[in-house]
């Protein structure tokens, strides 16, 4: 998230902050009832000035506050959401999907789940009753499950309602809220009331201004059992009756209206570091006659927890099961980076990637390393720990991959991370980051997945605990050279050098071994509609340190006799992209390609006998502000030959949302020049 277009906003909830108004949180009208729908909303009018929307939230209401449970507390979440239906793609919104997070004898229930579906039917209101014994419950993944349900009689024009109540044990897990979608939102807001003896920090990413932001003091009554310390016969923490806590409360609402839909783009992180919502994280509580309690998590109590939790720091112990395969390569690769490297070989041979990421192991790693396959925590876990057994220091390094979300560096939220990979720190002081998760990429070099900033180093010492730049120390290279002859009638025929390099091999490489190389060559014919190619050769296919290597010759017959008048050629649009990437004409958030680009098209063009250029095309240079790339298209002419080269460096992983503008040109004029035709003639005389 770029500060500078999502500013975090903390608004956390001390009593010096809170807006005295006189308003009352609790007594304002809500801005929807259940099981009343408005008849207009039914009608088949305009809701929306995107006329792209499948959908459009006709409003989104959450209220959370805290409820006595036991001899504690639990976060009560009621939501209400109601959604009219404008074409048929929009049918995916009537099913509805709630995360609920679960932990050792802790968990997150849904209850009191309803729904009806609108239709209008001769004039009048039809609601179709949601059956909820067809919710189901999922399991997604060892901590999540999630609850499914679907509206029933949906159609182009209906509107879906549904409620439910969420009860969780989880106080640190206060539910956020977001207020936009991949669809318009035409109201959303989100009610909160917290008792003073806790403080939440509260996030606001967003760049919209609130169309309601208002707060005061409320009060509450929680109900919890009562119990008394050992003694006299009783048993310590015996249940002796209730107990009644009153407490002020902080009353807090949110609202923003007319809310546009968020579009997903290319070249981007998920869309959960850009769309506008709320974060809670618990701060710390205070308790009548007590002191502050600062509940705050630092990088150096994760640091802690993490190594002591028997799934994390608990695995990284001997791993006897691989010790024999691991012994003698200390004297075989005396230099860290190979030996290294060894280990990494020994792993992915060992374990392969199902492609679930975590940065904890429920099971002991001898589960997945006999089962052969394994989450990326598992593989990487059993990779630091073989690192370790065989004599190379390696420390665990924390991660968010892109698909799960920016880190901050300001809020120290374990959540917030998703992966664990080796750090290796070596002689010179540079860091070798191992991953074996991917086979297709050399020792050293992170997935794409895992271009993601930044990364935290989990040591011992606190103190040697540090941020680690995710800077790739590869770029995205392709490489093509391409040697055309035309004829008097306009065929083509012709040999072409392709090449792969670096992240762009990682990637050609995965789609040759998931299509074949038949299916694989086929595709890369499939551009050239009207070509034949022969003679295909691929070179390199298994050495990850070099280029993918695609040789070929093609042949494009002419459409008929001979010209008589000029021949038009654009050979750089035949091998170039093709269309500009960035359709729109404004951005919001950041272009996040996750590593520097280079593309090379070189193409030595031989004319027919007889026949020259009307006209050498002009050189063009364009560059990007403060050097962060350049498009650079020359021309080279000879006697019956010439040379064209366009070559494309984007040295920034990321463009800011200010710097759009320039980059969508760039795009433009490149595909312009590219495009241009040459116009070959015959030679005076001749």
């Amino acid at each position: 998230m770029q500060a500078s277009l999502r500013p975090d906003r903390w608004l956390g909830l001390a009593w010096a902050f809170l807006l005295i108004t006189g308003y009352s949180a609790r007594a304002q009208n809500e801005p929807i009832k259940f099981g009343v729908i408005d008849s207009r909303d039914l009608t088949a009018a305009p809701f929306v000035g995107d006329s792209a929307a499948a959908a459009v939230v006709l409003c989104d209401f959450g209220r959370s506050r805290l409820k006595g449970q036991g001899g504690g507390f639990q976060v009560i979440f009621e939501r209400v959401t109601r959604i009219k239906i404008l074409k048929k793609p929009g049918y995916e919104y009537a099913t509805v999907e709630i995360p609920l997070y679960h932990r050792d004898d802790n968990q997150e229930k849904v209850s009191n789940l309803r729904g009806f579906t609108y239709n209008l039917v001769n004039n009048a209101v039809e609601k179709t009753r949601l059956e909820t014994s067809g919710a189901f419950l999922e399991k997604r993944t060892p901590t999540v499950n999630v609850q499914k349900f679907t509206l029933p009689n949906v159609r182009v024009g209906s509107v879906v309602e549904f409620a439910y109540t969420l009860t969780s044990d989880f106080l640190f897990n206060f539910q956020d809220w977001t207020f936009q979608r991949d669809i318009p939102v035409r109201w959303s807001e989100y009610r909160v009331s917290i008792p003073s003896f806790y403080r939440y920090k509260i996030i606001y990413q967003g760049a919209q201004a609130f169309a309601v932001n208002k707060a005061t003091v409320g009060s509450t009554n929680l109900v919890i059992d009562d119990k008394i310390p050992a003694g006299a016969g009783i048993s310590a923490g015996q249940k002796v009756g209730t107990l009644t806590v009153s407490a002020p409360t902080a009353e807090h609402t949110w609202a923003l209206k007319d809310v546009a839909a968020f579009g997903e783009e290319p070249f981007m992180t998920t869309a959960q570091d850009y769309v506008a919502r709320l974060d809670f994280e618990l701060a710390g509580e205070q308790w009548p006659d007590a002191p502050y309690h600062d509940l705050t998590g630092t990088w150096e109590k994760i640091n802690a927890s993490l190594l002591a939790e028997e799934e994390f720091g608990g695995r990284l112990g001997h791993i006897g099961f691989m010790q024999s395969q691991l012994q003698g390569l200390a004297a075989k690769y005396p230099v860290i980076t190979d030996r290294a490297a060894a280990v990494r070989q020994l792993v992915m041979a060992a374990v392969r990637y199902d492609g679930t990421d975590h940065y904890f192991a429920p099971e002991p790693l001898r589960k997945a390393y006999e089962a052969h396959r394994g989450t990326s925590a598992e593989v990487n876990l059993l990779l630091i720990a073989a690192l370790r057994e065989a004599g190379i220091e390696a420390q665990p390094l924390l991660l968010s991959t892109r698909d799960h979300g920016s880190v901050s560096k300001e809020y120290p939220l374990l959540d917030r991370f998703n992966y664990v990979m080796a750090l290796v720190p070596l002689a010179d002081g540079k860091d070798l980051l191992v991953d074996a998760t991917e086979p297709l990429l050399p020792c050293g070099v992170l997935p794409q997945r895992c271009l993601n900033r930044v990364a935290r180093l989990i040591t011992k010492k606190p103190e040697d605990s540090r941020w680690v730049d995710l800077a790739p120390t590869l770029r995205r290279v392709h490489y093509q050279q391409v040697a055309l002859a035309l004829d008097a009638r306009g065929g083509l025929t012709g040999k072409v050098h392709d090449e792969h390099g670096g992240y762009a091999g990682a990637e050609a490489r995965a789609r040759l071994a998931s299509q074949g190389e038949k299916k694989y060559l086929a595709t890369a014919a499939q551009r050239h509609e009207s070509w034949t190619l022969s003679k295909p050769a691929l070179a390199q296919t298994d050495n990850v340190e070099k280029p993918l290597v695609l040789d070929y010759e093609f042949a494009q017959p002419a459409e008929g006799p001979a010209a008589a008048g000029a021949l038009y050629l654009s050979p750089l649009s035949e091998f170039g992209l093709g269309q500009n990437p960035f359709r729109r004409e404004q951005r919001d958030f950041p272009v996040d390609f996750g590593l520097a680009q280079d593309e090379t098209l070189v193409i030595n063009l031989t004319l027919p006998a007889g026949y020259e250029l009307a006209a050498v095309p002009k050189p063009a240079v364009v560059d990007l502000p403060e050097g962060g790339g350049r498009f650079m298209c020359s021309v080279a002419a000879a006697p019956g030959a010439v040379t064209l080269t366009s070559r494309l460096t984007l040295r920034n992983a990321v463009y800011s949302a200010e710097q759009y503008p320039n980059l969508r040109e760039l795009y433009r004029l490149m595909l312009e020049k590219q495009g241009e035709k040459l116009i070959i003639q015959k030679k005076a005389g001749s």
